[in-house]
C-alpha cells in the first residue's frame, strides 16, 4: 500500500515562506515523479509543480521563481519550498504521485495515490 503524509503547512504573513513535505511509504524500489496541487476554498484543485524521476522540474507560471520543488528519494520524501507567499494563495496544498514503476516496486502501476493535504493560509 501506498501512502503520502503532507505536512509543514501554516499560517504566514504575505511574503512570507513554508517549505512543505510529503512522506511517502510503499514506495521502495520504485520510479515516480511527484506533483504538488494545490486548492483554494470555492475553486478548483490547481497544478503547482511537478518534479520527475530525473530530478527535472515543472511549475506553474504563477508560481516561477518564488517555488522550488525537491526530492529526497533517500528518505521517499519530497519538498515544496514556498517564498514570497501571496493572500491569494491560501488553501489546501497536496502532494501526489505519478504512475509508479520499477521491476522490483511492489506497488508498480499504482497511479494517482493523493496525501491528506496540508493547510497553508496567508494573510495580507
Amino acid at each position: 500500500q501506498v501512502q503520502l503524509v503532507e505536512s509543514g503547512g501554516g499560517s504566514v504573513q504575505a511574503g512570507g515562506s513554508l517549505r512543505l513535505s510529503c512522506a511517502g511509504s510503499g514506495l521502495d524500489y520504485c520510479s515516480y515523479d511527484m506533483s504538488w496541487y494545490r486548492q483554494a476554498p470555492g475553486k478548483e484543485r490547481e497544478f503547482v509543480s511537478s518534479i520527475r524521476s530525473d530530478g527535472s522540474a515543472t511549475y506553474a507560471d504563477s508560481v516561477k521563481g518564488r517555488f522550488t520543488i525537491s526530492r529526497d528519494d533517500a528518505k521517499k520524501t519530497g519538498y515544496l519550498r514556498m517564498s514570497s507567499l501571496k493572500p491569494g494563495e491560501t488553501g489546501m496544498c497536496y502532494c501526489t504521485t505519478g504512475r509508479l514503476v520499477g521491476a522490483f516496486c511492489d506497488n508498480r502501476g499504482l497511479s494517482n495515490v493523493w496525501g491528506q493535504g496540508t493547510q497553508v493560509t496567508v494573510s495580507s
